[in-house]
């Protein structure tokens, strides 16, 4: 109990020395980890209805297991895809202060997005792993923000954390710009686990984490990867992801197994 009053009196003082700030523009909040109201209104939180497979966000609640257009025709190497918010101008500040702005204090209040968010992949899952970074980029950029994430949601689980196993060997050029095509050609190839790393692997359910999903293209191909190495099936969570507009389609008979998934 003493412990506990301590801690409280810890956090107190700091919170006098140090102010809590908004996540994303710094202004004076009430709690630490958390947005100012207006901050929090900008953000598009994704809520309701969405794909099955991808998780993009339907306007209309079209049953549980409905597939937007690209799933329906090319299904995803992965079971399913959840993000906590669309990528937008309001998020992108956000996700590109964390990713590259040193603003690692904020990956536990975004781990508690993203349990909130992916509740339903974590209770499936018996693994979490994130997208790792080439180590020339890694050593440029100093931490993962991925593997952040994933070491800060396994906290919050009962779930293992593996930063190791799922290797990015491959110095890829930059996913902007580039078509979705594009992005799986410049990926090929790029990840792969070790044979030491493969009884880690074998017959889990792989959480696996990143920042943002765009194309989708990355989350595949580590998917892959994953299932090679004999993962029983990856999910994926992630901070943000792109939203484009498309068409829906609600006949689950179309079924492929393709990485030429747009998402």
């Amino acid at each position: 109990m003493e412990t506990a009053k301590l801690a409280v009196l810890r956090d107190r003082a700091l919170d006098i020395l140090f102010p809590p700030q908004c996540l994303s523009c710094q202004a004076l909040v009430a709690e630490t980890g958390t947005l100012c109201s207006d901050c929090w209104q900008n953000i598009s939180f994704i809520e309701g209805p969405g794909c099955h497979a991808c998780g993009l966000p339907f306007e209309f609640d079209l049953g549980l297991e409905a597939l937007c257009g690209a799933c329906s025709q090319d299904r995803p190497m992965f079971n399913r895809a959840r993000a906590v918010m669309i990528y937008n101008a309001a998020s992108r500040d956000l996700i590109l202060a964390f990713k590259h702005g040193d603003r690692t204090h904020a990956a536990a209040a975004y781990a508690g997005w993203l349990y909130r968010t992916g509740r339903d992949l974590i209770q499936h899952s018996d693994l979490i792993l994130p997208v790792p970074l080439h180590w020339s980029r890694l050593f440029h950029r100093r931490y993962n923000q991925a593997a952040l994430l994933a070491i800060e949601l396994g906290k919050r689980t009962n779930l293992s954390v593996d930063t190791d196993s799922l290797v990015r060997h491959k110095k890829t050029a930059s996913q902007g710009h580039k078509s979705p095509s594009q992005r799986l050609s410049n990926l090929r190839g790029a990840f792969s686990v070790s044979a030491q790393s493969e009884n880690n692997i074998k017959d889990r359910h792989v959480l696996l984490i990143d920042d943002v999903l765009t194309t989708g293209a990355t989350a595949a191909v580590c998917a892959k990867t994953l299932l090679r190495a004999g993962a029983s099936a990856v999910d994926v969570l992630t901070l943000a992801r792109v939203v484009r507009t498309e068409s829906v389609i609600t006949d689950h008979s179309l079924n492929g197994n393709s990485l030429l998934t747009d998402i």
